[in-house]
């Protein structure tokens, strides 16, 4: 059999989010969580949206369920098994265990989810945070339920909570109606927030959504590859900012695969999900039972490696593998 080093099963379908742009609540429902079981990939549209209706859920009245200055343009349930629980108990089931989760929506972080990421150090300090635009119009028109003040608060606040966390974003370019301002807002956006990654798109306009209804897709395809092309060219000035501070740093790295340029060479990620490529070769390993006893041995696929951080590019970091480590040591 071969080896699988993470498993990624849907725990959830579909968006209620309604944004103007988007065709997924058309063409896949609104969203739609599964019961909690023993074994769960976290993936879904909107993922922090997970709320499962169960019995035996925690419920507490009148907590707040989306990070402050967010709204729901759909109205949702209240009740049931919510994102932060279910966290906070997969979390628990093997603390050598790494979690991540994709795609969230940023209106479901509030405090508590936050600090379930804080609290438990094999849930990964990496937070897709997607933007779509830094204009506040675009943004209303996109029905996205926020600001972009309501937007930057919340990364603060993620900054401030998880100390050392990694942004990532998506941008669309060309919205209907995106005027050179607001193109220059989704500039200053990034340049604000410092990206480990961006994911930038054009806009096309689909059949079915409220902005096939109200608006035209009144920006030129030129324009708009052009402006896309801006986006990343920025996210990559800051990402290269961002990659260099890690310089002299030790990252605890999952291996992954042989490194695409190089077969003397091992890829994996930190759980910034920064991709680190070191050479292979023999490392420092601990015996469980001693701290002290210490013999060596050769990195494999499926290791948790400490990398000392020597080189960085805007994609990519460079380092040399010291020692083998258990996540919950890292």
């Amino acid at each position: 059999m071969k080896l699988t080093l993470t498993f990624i099963p849907t725990i959830m379908r579909g968006c209620s989010n309604m944004c103007s742009y988007c065709i997924v609540p058309f063409t896949r429902g609104f969203e739609k969580s599964r019961p909690g079981v023993k074994e769960v990939t976290l993936l879904g549209q909107n993922v922090n949206s997970y709320c499962d209706a169960d019995a035996n859920a925690t419920i507490v009245d009148g907590q707040q369920y989306l990070a402050s200055g967010f709204v729901n343009v759909v109205k949702r349930k209240n009740s049931g098994i919510r994102f932060a629980e279910l966290l906070q108990r997969l979390s628990s089931i093997n603390s050598n265990v790494r979690i991540r989760f994709t795609s969230p929506h940023p209106k479901d972080f509030p405090d508590e989810v936050l600090d379930v990421i804080r609290n438990h150090p094999n849930i990964c300090n990496s937070v897709h945070l997607p933007a779509q635009s830094g204009s506040n119009e675009v943004l209303r028109r996109m029905h996205r339920g926020y600001t972009v003040e309501a937007y930057m608060n919340l990364v603060e606040k993620i900054k401030d909570k998880i100390p050392g966390v990694t942004l990532t974003s998506d941008f669309i370019s060309g919205f209907c109606g995106e005027t050179d301002e607001d193109h220059e807002q989704s500039v200053q956006l990034i340049k604000n927030v410092q990206y480990s990654y961006c994911y930038t798109f054009v806009y096309s306009m689909r059949e079915r959504t409220k902005a096939h209804r109200r608006y035209c897709d009144d920006v030129p395809m030129d324009v708009k590859k052009a402006r896309s092309q801006q986006l990343q060219s920025e996210f990559r000035k800051g990402a290269l900012a961002l990659n260099k501070t890690f310089i002299g740093k030790t990252l605890t790295v999952l291996v992954e695969k042989e490194s695409k340029r190089s077969s003397g060479f091992w890829m994996g990620r930190s759980d910034g999900n920064l991709k680190i490529i070191f050479p292979k070769g023999s490392v420092n390993c601990f015996d469980s039972s001693s701290s002290s006893s210490v013999h060596r041995r050769n990195s494999k696929i499926g290791d948790f490696v400490a990398v000392d951080i020597t080189d960085a590019s805007s994609e990519v970091l460079k380092g040399f593998a010291t020692r083998i480590v258990p996540l919950s040591e890292s």
